[in-house]
């Protein structure tokens, strides 16, 4: 089966593509993907807060090495 990546631009078409795939006529893989979405909230609680500083400080220290 080949696989496509599509882009709505009508919010109908959801809802098509779900009667579709209620049909057995396709199958949706990815959902909600927004590509307006900020890389901020995008990973926004992945690290834990320790590891988080942890990196902060290690990326504050090397900038400084820099000056």
């Amino acid at each position: 089966m080949d696989t496509f990546v599509i882009e709505l631009t009508n919010q109908k078409a959801y809802k098509l593509l779900k009667e579709l795939e209620e049909l057995h006529i396709i199958r949706v893989l990815k959902k909600n993907v927004k590509h307006d979405t900020k890389l901020s909230d995008k990973f926004e609680g992945k690290l834990s807060p320790e590891i988080a500083e942890d990196l902060q400080n290690y990326v504050t220290q090397s900038r400084n090495e820099w000056k």
